[in-house]
């Protein structure tokens, strides 16, 4: 005997899986590929039908019937799990910018109901409302797409929604930005020079002449061991990175530490020359050392003996570095200020990386080849150095194209 149909209170028959409850709002249970049993809820039978279509949908796509009910939270949380390839650091400033920007905004929303307009309203509120910085807002984008990349290749989603988002922002004018600047060469002489003789600067010599003179990076020039350098030969072995990061790892060791790194790429372990007033730099604060009896002090990761150390014995790092700038910066403009209160030449706002750029600008300037520049700085990709060669060749153009409209006048 055929089993009777079952119906609603409407006498209209319920297909499988379908159901009514004593409230009157319908419902629908299935089994997924995985044997566990879901539900989906509607106030209407036609409501119901429509996401019992939108399940088969995604059952004949492939995608997961547990998407409706996975968010972007979980998802990363499995992508923390099981990334591989990133430097500590890296992947701490990644887990960072999440926990910080993404996890309480829209990381409780479902993957499956995430759009690209979502996305779109996500960036602009962390430009227009947080007032970030473009390259943090990259960073941020960095690891959503890596996130819901994953959520496509493990079949939650079928399209990654933030494709071609943060391009198409970057054109808008929030997202303007401006090109880092090199000190131009009387600038950089008015920095050395003020740096040599000031009393109370002349110990921040030596670090920022080798970076002015090397173009290392300053994790690269920190983390300098004296065996890593021949001042006989004149040669710097690039070999490590000394970077400073907050930790956060799963087994609770928090706050900010030292580790040692291999370079930021295969291209970065490289032979740097040393210019004649870079080796002076290495003397000088050889001798400086000496004279205060100053010796290092730390071991980080198995390595010690580093170069440029504080008063204390310690490694420096980059913020310590980027402070002494600025006041560098303060008391060397005050100085030219008081000799004339109309002069032309003050030293920009910069920072340590700004002296990177300047040596690259200075080996353009000097008509250095592109690739002999490309292996000193240690560029993975030829066109990193290609957009400063770039620059700086305007520049000279513009300004012998002045020389030359002078010299036609003038006739």
């Amino acid at each position: 005997m055929a089993r009777p149909k079952r119906k609603d209170k409407t006498r209209v028959v319920l297909k499988t899986g379908e159901g009514q409850r004593t409230n009157g709002t319908y419902f629908f249970r299935w089994t997924d590929r995985k044997g566990e049993r879901h539900s989906v809820y509607a106030k209407t039978l036609d409501e119901l039908r429509y996401k019992e279509e939108q399940i088969a949908k995604d059952k004949s796509d492939g995608i997961k019937a547990e998407a409706r009910y996975t968010t972007v939270n979980d998802i990363y949380e499995l992508w923390k799990d099981l990334k591989r390839g990133l430097k500590n650091n890296t992947f701490e400033n990644y887990k960072y910018m999440y926990e910080t920007f993404v996890r309480h905004q829209i990381g409780s929303k479902t993957v499956s109901s995430l759009r690209k307009t979502d996305i779109k309203r996500f960036y602009n509120y962390l430009a227009d409302e947080r007032h970030l910085k473009p390259a943090t807002i990259d960073n941020i984008h960095t690891v959503l797409h890596q996130i819901l990349d994953m959520a496509v290749d493990d079949d939650y989603i079928r399209n990654n929604p933030s494709n071609n988002v943060l391009k198409e922002l970057k054109q808008s004018h929030c997202f303007q930005t401006e090109k880092r600047r090199a000190l131009t060469k009387p600038e950089q002489e008015l920095f050395l020079d003020y740096l040599k003789n000031s009393p109370t600067s002349k110990y921040w010599y030596p670090v920022f002449a080798v970076m002015i003179g090397t173009g290392l990076r300053v994790g690269e020039v920190t983390g300098l061991r004296w065996c890593d350098i021949d001042l006989d030969e004149g040669v710097i072995d690039v070999n490590h990175t000394l970077v400073y990061y907050e930790h956060r790892s799963d087994e609770g060791k928090r706050g900010c530490y030292f580790n040692v790194n291999t370079p930021k790429t295969p291209t970065s372990n490289r032979q740097v020359p040393m210019l004649d007033f870079v080796k002076e730099a290495f003397l000088m604060e050889k001798k400086n050392q000496e004279l205060l009896d100053l010796h290092c002090q730390v071991t980080i990761d198995g390595y010690s003996d580093f170069i440029f150390i504080n008063r204390f014995g310690q490694a420096q790092h980059q913020g310590t570095l980027n402070k002494a700038l600025r006041r560098i910066i303060r008391d060397c403009n005050d100085e030219q200020l008081l000799k004339d209160e109309n002069t032309d030449l003050l030293l920009p706002h910069f920072s340590c990386h700004s002296l990177r750029h300047t040596f690259t600008t200075r080996m353009c300037e000097a008509g250095v080849n592109v690739k002999v520049i490309q292996d000193t700085l240690g560029h993975k990709d030829i066109s990193t150095t290609l957009n400063i060669y770039t620059d700086v060749t305007k520049e000279l153009k513009r300004s012998e194209f002045e020389g030359l409209d002078l010299y036609f006048k003038a006739e």
